[in-house]
């Protein structure tokens, strides 16, 4: 019997003891609950900071991490989230970051300018980071500009790196009629109408041209920009577009030394004979273009021509080029290469008495003079779109009046108008 009242005994405080821990538990629940909602609390109300400047001279993102104390571990996850985006390992001298940093020292995003046109954004996601490549935002302002030739384009627009993109991307519109090296007179005017792209207020460069005039030598040559199809050309008053099957010039020469004659004295053989090219002057290794879209039909060396790539381009026509120093590589018979393409340089080959190009036509088998030679027209906008077009050229006619003498060039323009409107008679698909 006594040991049947201890064993009841024992239960008793075994229950009890039970009953007794099992509170703590449920209080203890409470104050994790509590715990949480104090966290949530202090994540909500978590102070964050900015932190902005320019990349300085020899300095890494480790190092920028360094200067602020900030959570190195971070820094192993923003290179590994942007390795196959844009790598983190060199930043560039100049360019702006900013990074928003909470009271921990956390990154929480990282803003990196990677040039004029992308931006770096990574941003953090849980414990991890997400890595994206932006196209900066710009605010778009229509520039009017003015200027008279003075020696050359460049120096006639302005050497300062935009002014100088400026002026390449003008040359770029006419090189089907005007070549900017040997045509271009003194007292030659152009009018441009430009986009200019602004961040924060200041201006950053230069964006498409929308129209521009050029007078050379007396003649107006006009181009108004105009896309549809997804694709942007240049097009004259009727709408046929600038460019052509041919470019004008292979290369940028100095100057014609010898031209198209049926009887030329030979400087090298002494004697009078057909020269059935082009004889452009210019310093060894200047690279030398395809004038037009074709197959390589020879890359080899030829006789008196040296060095010599011919190119059989549609409906007839091959071009010749001669007295290279060497091919651009890959340059071999059978490829098929671009308007604009490469392939190869000036040099002294074959007969020659100096550096210099020797640039022929020929249209099924007979030589042709390049200069005389008018190559037709590389399309024009479809008869649908013409009020289009029509309308956003009258647009621009009356802002080309408008303009003035001495609205002259600047690195930093100033503004006539401005616009946030797309240009260029819209996009048409």
């Amino acid at each position: 019997m006594r040991r049947f009242f201890l064993i009841v005994f024992l239960l008793l405080v075994l229950f009890a003891g039970i009953i007794t821990l099992s509170f703590p538990v449920f209080h203890g629940a409470d104050m994790n609950q509590s715990d949480t909602k104090s966290a949530v609390v202090e994540t909500a109300n978590r102070e964050y900071r900015e932190i902005s400047d320019n990349v300085r001279r020899g300095e890494t993102l480790y190092d920028i991490f360094k200067r602020y104390d900030l959570e190195m571990r971070d820094l192993f996850l923003m290179r590994e989230a942007s390795a196959g985006i844009h790598r983190l390992k060199n930043l560039i001298v100049g360019h702006p970051y900013r990074m928003i940093v909470d009271d921990q020292n956390m990154v929480n995003s990282f803003f990196y300018s990677i040039n004029d046109e992308y931006l770096l954004n990574i941003v953090r996601k849980d414990t991890q980071f997400i890595a994206e490549k932006v196209e900066m935002e710009y605010e778009k302002k229509i520039e009017h500009i003015a200027g008279i030739i003075k020696d050359n384009l460049i120096s006639s627009i302005g050497e300062e790196q935009e002014n100088l993109l400026l002026a390449l991307n003008l040359a770029d519109i006419f090189k089907w009629d005007i070549d900017f090296t040997t045509d271009l007179r003194n007292d030659d005017t152009f009018k441009i109408i430009v986009e200019g792209h602004y961040l924060d207020g200041e201006f950053k460069k230069y964006g498409d041209i929308l129209s521009v005039e050029f007078i050379n030598n007396g003649d107006v040559y006009r181009a108004d920009r105009f896309s549809f199809d997804g694709e942007a050309n240049y097009y004259n008053a009727d709408g046929e577009s600038l460019k052509r099957s041919f470019l004008k010039a292979p290369l940028n020469f100095r100057r014609i030394s010898s031209g198209f004659s049926k009887k030329r004295f030979h400087p090298i053989l002494k004697k009078y004979r057909p020269h059935h090219g082009l004889d452009y002057a210019a310093p060894s290794g200047t690279p030398v273009s395809t004038t037009a879209d074709g197959t390589v039909a020879f890359a080899g060396y030829k006789k008196q021509y040296g060095r010599l790539v011919i190119i059989r381009h549609p409906n007839g026509y091959q071009t010749y080029y001669g007295h290279l120093s060497r091919f651009e590589k890959g340059i071999k018979r059978g490829i098929r290469i671009k308007q604009g393409d490469i392939i190869g340089y000036v040099g002294s080959s074959g007969l020659s008495t100096g550096p210099h190009l020797h640039y022929e036509v020929r249209i099924h088998g007979s030589s042709v003079n390049p200069l005389t030679l008018k190559f037709p027209s590389g399309g024009s906008i479809p008869d649908k779109l013409m009020a289009d077009f029509k309308g956003f050229k009258d647009e621009m006619d009356t802002r080309l009046r408008s303009i003035g003498p001495s609205t002259t060039v600047a690195a930093k323009p100033e503004i006539t108008e401005s616009s946030t409107g797309s240009q260029g008679g819209g996009l048409h698909n």
